[in-house]
């Protein structure tokens, strides 16, 4: 385990860049967005979480300047991931302060009231009016239809925009990222407003959970309803780590119907599987296949942002390692990116084989996501779990190293570490000297397209970043649950 010296420099450096970048894009009351068409001025509040910190007007960048609660979650838990691993200052725990009572506010959110509050039509440009949703969707916007919405205002009011609705998964990733920092930080239980908000949050989420598991949704792509593989694994690892968490506060009703529910996911994300195809499917029915949908990233972020390092639906599920290769595989032909790339970097990687989102061209949170998926896998090899050698994952190890190493050899662990760092070498590739990163990079020149400076890209960087950390100490203990960007 001994990398390169000048790769280890830029990714330190680069991961205190990202964090820096990502920073800028929670509670920044200093920034203004506008929207004539809407007649809209949105100053964030204190707590909200910017996808984009860019105003941008789909010209030709797309507006991101909104709080999603996805990307809020992943943004806020990487936030801790970054406080652990030593990229920021102690003192970037106020954003996490100013996060859970920001959420904590939206409880009270009330459709109605916005509806009372004046005519907004009035200041709607008649060209953009077929973008707004109608009064009584708008109206129905209170309790548990807020956690549904996908995402508001920066300032904590109403996005009266047409969009994908309802998702289901932001509630659940927010569980899970509220529940890591509780664990993890300790300290912050000594300051009781925190705790009581943070009590608050965690209850409406994982009750929203519960109550949502077994519907339909919108997918993570925004794109289409279903059963999604992706939503379903973090309702599951929310619910499952809610259980623990509500046990211990005395309320054993729910924490056993969670426990529970969450049986139930995953034994229905077991049907996910794809024997022909040998892959998960992103959705429950062949539909995603159909529509080339499949194989599709989002089964890989799904197992990293549960935090799942076991056999079933994790790290070192053969089907998921399967999937990964499916994915590497497609790119590496369809990208002219990938092509006569050097031997130590990896495929870039996109979203899915039909994915024409501006342009749809690689993105660095996927590209990320499989570098991290490496970093993980190396990290559990080395704590003493087993490659499993069966025949779902034989391209996998082919491709990982299996014509040099003997199973089960320690040097599996080496050879994940390597395969993950060719996938940094590519992000670096693509990555100018600034550091910044957008939501993707071209297909045919590398160069970076669609939105700029990508909270969940920056994110994604820490995470992996510090996975990468993880895996590289000299020793380590049994506890999975101590990777950074893992489970609590």
């Amino acid at each position: 385990m001994n990398p390169l010296p000048a790769l280890d420099a830029w990714i330190a450096a680069e991961a205190r860049v990202a964090t820096a970048r990502m920073l800028r894009a929670i509670s920044a009351t200093d920034l203004l967005t506008q929207r004539p068409g809407f007649g809209q001025r949105v100053i964030p509040r204190p707590g909200s979480v910017l996808a984009s910190p860019v105003p941008a007007h789909y010209d030709p960048e797309p507006d991101y300047f909104f709080h999603w609660f996805r990307d809020s979650a992943l943004v806020i838990d990487a936030l801790r991931v970054a406080l652990v691993a030593g990229y920021t200052e102690r003192s970037a725990v106020r954003h996490f302060h100013e996060f859970v009572q920001f959420t904590r506010s939206l409880q009270s959110l009330d459709g109605r009231e916005f509806l009372r509050s004046g005519n907004f039509r009035a200041k709607v440009q008649p060209a953009f009016l077929k973008y707004v949703r109608a009064d009584p969707e708008i109206a129905a916007l209170s309790g548990e239809a807020v956690l549904a919405d996908v995402r508001v205002n920066a300032d904590g009011t109403p996005d009266f925009i047409r969009w994908s609705r309802p998702q289901n998964d932001g509630p659940a990733l927010r569980a899970i990222a509220l529940l890591r920092w509780w664990r993890e930080l300790p300290e912050l239980r000594l300051d009781r407003a925190l705790m009581s908000a943070l009590g608050d949050v965690l209850r409406t989420d994982l009750a929203f959970a519960l109550t949502h598991v077994r519907e339909p949704c919108g997918d993570v792509w925004e794109e289409e309803s279903g059963y999604h593989y992706y939503t379903q694994l973090v309702q599951a690892e929310a619910l499952t780590r809610g259980a623990a968490w509500l046990e211990e506060n005395g309320q054993g009703a729910p924490a056993q119907a969670s426990h529970v529910a969450a049986e139930e996911t995953l034994a229905r994300l077991d049907g996910f599987w794809n024997e022909d195809d040998g892959f998960y499917r992103v959705r429950s029915d062949a539909a995603s296949a159909q529509a080339g949908k499949d194989p599709n990233i989002a089964v890989i972020l799904a197992v990293l942002h549960a935090g799942r390092v076991g056999g079933r639906h994790g790290v070192l599920d053969p089907g998921i390692q399967a999937t990964l290769t499916a994915l590497e595989e497609h790119f590496e032909a369809q990208y002219a990116i990938n092509r006569e790339r050097p031997p130590d970097r990896g495929p870039a990687l996109g979203r899915y084989p039909s994915d024409d989102y501006y342009g749809g061209g690689a993105w660095f949170l996927a590209t990320l996501a499989a570098a991290e998926f490496y970093f993980r896998l190396a990290s559990s090899l080395r704590s003493g779990a087993h490659l499993a050698v069966v025949p779902a994952n034989s391209r996998f190890r082919q491709r990982l190293g299996a014509a040099v190493v003997a199973p089960q050899s320690e040097d599996w662990a080496r050879l994940a570490l390597e395969r993950g760092d060719g996938m940094i070498r590519t992000v670096r590739a693509f990555t100018p000297e600034t550091g910044e990163l957008s939501e993707q990079f071209d297909r045919n020149t590398g160069a970076q397209t669609s939105a700029k400076h990508l909270s969940w890209s920056y994110a994604a960087f820490i995470t992996a970043a510090a996975s990468r950390a993880e895996a590289l100490r000299p020793t380590r203990g049994a506890d999975h649950g101590a990777l950074p960007a893992g489970t609590a």
